[in-house]
C-alpha cells in the first residue's frame, strides 16, 4: 500500500502517498477554511493570511522562510480557493524534514510585522487591481456573487481594495487562531518518503497543538440571476451558470462527464459549434465546480460585441439538445478517457498527487482510492447524462456579462431559450 493515513490525539491528519522511483518530495498543510468561512465585513482575510505567512516569524525573517528551502533547491508556494487553503513544498527527499519545520514555523509563530503588513497591503490592492483590469477572470467573480448574493461563498477570494486597506493585524491573528487548528488542517507528502517518517515530524512540530471543533459555516445558498456591466472593452466576456452537484453527490462523475462533453476540449460540442462552425468565438469552455454542499456548471465565452447577439441562441441550442437527444455512446466515452488521462497523468507530478489526496481527505475523511474514482468515471451511462442535464439546466440561470452588451438578449428572454 502506497497511501497511508494516520490521525494524530489531537486530530490532525497527516496522509502519504511513497513513491520509491522519484528522488523528490511534494508535502506541505492543507487547511479546512478559505474564503467562505470569512465574516463578510472581513472578505479577504483567507487569503490576506496566506500572504503573510510568508512575511517573518518569530525565528525566521521573510528572506530566511525562502531563502531555507531555495537553498536546498526546494520551490515554495500556497493557494487560497473558496473552500481550502494549502502551503506547500517540492524537494529532494533527505530535505523533507527542513520543509515541514519551515511551514510549522509559518504556521504557528507567524508575527505579521506591522511594516510587512503595509506593504503586503499593497501588493494585494494590486492583485485586485490587476484582477480589474482582466475582464476573463472579472467576470468569474460577478458571477459567483450574482450565484450567490450576500455570501461569503460569492465574494471575490482577494476581497476588496477597501476592506483591505482597513484590514487590522488583530483580524489576521484572530483568523489564525480561529481557523489553523487540528481538526482543520492536513499535513500531505507524495514522494519518495515512508509514513512514519513524516508521522514522527508531524508529531515533533504539531502534537501538542490542543485539539478543536471542526469548522462551521452557513449552508450555500444558490440563487442565480444577472449582473451585466457594461465596459468599454474590445470583447464581450459572457458567463452562462446553472445550479451544479455538490462533491459528494451520488452524480458527481456525471456532472463532471457533462462538462467535458459540452466544453471541456477542441472536440467539444460548444468548442466545435460555437466556434468552428460559427466562428464566434476565440475562447468557450464549461466547467463544473463543486462545493461540499453544492455545485455550479458554468459556460465562458468571449466575442466580438457584433457577433454577442447570435452566441448566447447558439449555446442555448447546444444545451436543450443535450437534453432532449441522448448522447452518442462513442461521445460518452471519449469524455471518460478524456477524465481518466488527466487523473492518471495527474499521478505522474507529486505535487498534484500531495494536492489532490489532501483535498479528498478534507472532503471526504478517507484516503484517495484511484482505483475506484475511474470506476466511477466508467460505470456512469449515457442515461445518467441526459439526466444530469435535465437537473442542471432546468435550474434557475446564473447570467454574468462584462463589456459592450448592447446586443446581448435579455435575462428573460435567455431563460426562455433554456425553457423552450
Amino acid at each position: 500500500m502506497t497511501i497511508q493515513s494516520t490521525t494524530l490525539k489531537n486530530g490532525l491528519r497527516v496522509i502519504t502517498d511513497t513513491v520509491n522511483t522519484v528522488e523528490s518530495v511534494a508535502l506541505g498543510v492543507w487547511c479546512d477554511v478559505g474564503t467562505r468561512h470569512e465574516d463578510m465585513a472581513h472578505n479577504g482575510v483567507a487569503h490576506m493570511v496566506e500572504h503573510m505567512m510568508f512575511n517573518g516569524t518569530k525565528n525566521r525573517t521573510s528572506k530566511d522562510i525562502v531563502q531555507h528551502i531555495e537553498s536546498v533547491g526546494g520551490q515554495m508556494n500556497a493557494y487560497t480557493s473558496r473552500e481550502n487553503t494549502a502551503y506547500y513544498v517540492h524537494l529532494l527527499k533527505e530535505d523533507a524534514r527542513l520543509a515541514l519545520e519551515v511551514i510549522s514555523d509559518m504556521l504557528q509563530h507567524s508575527v505579521f510585522p506591522d511594516h510587512e503588513l503595509e506593504k503586503e497591503r499593497g501588493v494585494i490592492i494590486q492583485e485586485i487591481g490587476m484582477t480589474n483590469d482582466t475582464p476573463d477572470d472579472l467576470v468569474f467573480d460577478l458571477y459567483q456573487e450574482t450565484a450567490y448574493p450576500g455570501q461569503a461563498l460569492g465574494a471575490p477570494i482577494l476581497g476588496t481594495a477597501s476592506i483591505i486597506e482597513a484590514m487590522k493585524k488583530e483580524t489576521l491573528s484572530g483568523y489564525v487562531q480561529r481557523f489553523y487548528t487540528p481538526k482543520n488542517l492536513v499535513i500531505s507528502a507524495a514522494g519518495n518518503v515512508s509514513h512514519d517518517e513524516i508521522l514522527t515530524y508531524a508529531q515533533d512540530m504539531f502534537g501538542h497543538l490542543p485539539a478543536n471543533q471542526n469548522t462551521q459555516y452557513p449552508k450555500a445558498d444558490y440563487q442565480g440571476g444577472e449582473h451585466r456591466e457594461d465596459k468599454d472593452l474590445e470583447q464581450s466576456h459572457v458567463v452562462l451558470g446553472f445550479q451544479g452537484v455538490h462533491k459528494s453527490h451520488p452524480d458527481y462523475y456525471a456532472a463532471m462527464l457533462l462538462s467535458t462533453i459540452l466544453g471541456g476540449g477542441m472536440s467539444s460540442r460548444l468548442f466545435q459549434e460555437v466556434r468552428e462552425k460559427h466562428g464566434l468565438v476565440y475562447s468557450v469552455y464549461s466547467s463544473h465546480s463543486a462545493y461540499q454542499d453544492d455545485g455550479q456548471f458554468e459556460i465562458y465565452a468571449g466575442t466580438g460585441p457584433d457577433k454577442l447577439s447570435k452566441l448566447i441562441p447558439v449555446i442555448c441550442d447546444e444545451l436543450q439538445k443535450i437534453i432532449q437527444t441522448p448522447v452518442a455512446e462513442e461521445e460518452l466515452a471519449r469524455a471518460q478517457s478524456q477524465i481518466r488521462s488527466s487523473i492518471l497523468m495527474g499521478r505522474e507530478s507529486m505535487l498534484s498527487r500531495a494536492n489532490r489526496q489532501a483535498k479528498y481527505l478534507i472532503n471526504f475523511d478517507e484516503e484517495v482510492d484511484i482505483q475506484k474514482i475511474l470506476e466511477k468515471v466508467s460505470a456512469v451511462q449515457v442515461t445518467d447524462i441526459s439526466k444530469m442535464a435535465q437537473k442542471i439546466f432546468s435550474s434557475k440561470p446564473t447570467l454574468a456579462a462584462l463589456g459592450p452588451l448592447e446586443k446581448l438578449e435579455s435575462y428573460a428572454q435567455i431563460q426562455g431559450r433554456l425553457a423552450a
